[in-house]
């Protein structure tokens, strides 16, 4: 059964169509900031091949300053797939647009992935809410493949970041559920003609994880 769900994501992601609702960031709690390039493998893989001639992704720890009092930790993997960077991307660019009070998110995000993500963005707006500390992203990596789709998942640990108020600075009380243990995250994503990886949907985590 989890292989006909993941092969009818790819199908999703790979083809033109808009994919179903998707899994927005966060949701539990309701009920382009891309990482900067510090680091590279000095030889080339089979990853390396599929990226464009001026792609270069990290490898190992890289600690991003959003900015406002928020930082992202996004433990990389050795030589990581160009696949990879849309979900990071996301999860970075969703809460610079937070702590910089925006209402829309969508950078490298097409179809359901820039609705829910907007969606997501602007109910803190709504709450005037805003967010400080320091998030975490690990366990990254592509769990499937079908022609140009990927499924791609992630851990998220974001019990170092507390939900404050955008007009006082203050924490909010009580916090989001969500805060509280790491979660997992699933995206799909897709290889347009131009060589870019660009996000399409969320879908729900299904992974384990741990601190």
């Amino acid at each position: 059964m989890r292989r006909i769900a993941i092969a009818l994501t790819l199908l999703l992601v790979a083809g033109c169509g808009q994919a179903a609702r998707p899994y927005a960031p966060g949701e539990a709690a309701a009920e382009s900031a891309a990482p900067k390039e510090t680091a590279t493998p000095e030889q080339s893989s089979p990853a390396q091949a599929e990226r464009p001639a001026d792609e270069k992704l990290p490898s190992g720890t890289q600690t991003i300053d959003v900015g406002h009092g928020l930082r992202i930790r996004v433990e990389w993997p050795a030589d990581p797939h160009p696949a990879l960077k849309p979900m990071v991307d996301q999860y970075v660019g969703t809460r610079k647009a937070v702590v910089e009070g925006k209402t829309i998110y969508k950078d490298g995000l097409e179809f359901d992935a820039a609705v829910q993500a907007s969606e997501w963005v602007k109910s803190f707006v709504d709450e005037g809410w805003s967010m400080r500390g320091v998030g975490r992203i690990y366990n990254l990596r592509v769990a499937a493949r079908m022609g140009r789709g990927a499924e791609v998942t992630a851990c998220v640990d974001e019990s170092g970041i507390r939900v404050v108020s955008s007009r006082t600075g203050k924490v909010i009380s009580p916090q989001p559920d969500w805060l509280r243990t790491p979660y997992p995250q699933s995206v799909g994503v897709r290889r347009g003609d131009d060589g870019v990886w660009r996000m399409r949907m969320y879908a729900t985590g299904r992974e384990r994880c741990t601190r």
